[in-house]
């Protein structure tokens, strides 16, 4: 069984939010890296690829609907290189942690996994309370820095230093994870 888990969070989007010019520019300097990422642990028995998205309240879409959705709207170049396989496990959410009120603790204890890679939007604020819920549940936490995008950079840094000096968060480049 893998012992890490490279969790890809809210990067199936429409973008349709005030601000979005500014988050999908980051969006485009990260992208590389996490699609070498995901690529890499789709490959990697050792490492369960697992994705947990946001529903944008469409409570009735799952991974279908979103993805149709977002891959028809204006900014389907950054979904599609990360797009999710059908074999690949799919959460979705309503709030900023990939653990409130989702199965994902559940399915971690589950397949005996303790170290989470947290990949994808936005690092200071999904990433940043995903951490945090992370530690709290006794999770070993690792944030590449390259793989993470960011609306506002200074709240992102803080958010970074927040997840290593508060909760022994490992902050890496992502070319660490890919040798």
């Amino acid at each position: 069984m893998p012992e890490t888990a490279l969790v890809v969070v809210d990067m199936l989007s429409t973008y349709e939010h005030d601000d979005a010019e500014t988050l999908t520019r980051n969006v485009r300097a990260v992208l590389p890296r996490i699609s070498e990422l995901v690529e890499n642990a789709a490959d990697d028995e050792d490492v369960e690829l697992i994705y947990v998205n946001d529903l944008y309240g469409e409570w009735n879409a799952g991974r279908a609907e979103l993805l149709e959705r977002v891959l028809g709207g204006e900014h389907r170049d950054l979904v599609e290189p990360i797009a999710p396989a059908e074999d690949v496990s799919f959460i979705v959410k309503a709030r900023h942690s990939i653990f409130y009120e989702t199965p994902l603790e559940y399915m971690l204890r589950q397949k005996e996994i303790g170290r989470l890679v947290l990949v994808g939007q936005v690092t200071e604020q999904c990433i940043l309370y995903s951490a945090l819920d992370a530690y709290i549940r006794h999770f070993d936490v690792v944030v590449p820095r390259d793989a993470v995008a960011h609306i506002h950079e200074d709240l992102a840094d803080a958010a970074l230093r927040m997840m290593e000096i508060n909760m022994g968060a490992e902050i890496i480049d992502a070319v660490t994870l890919l040798r």
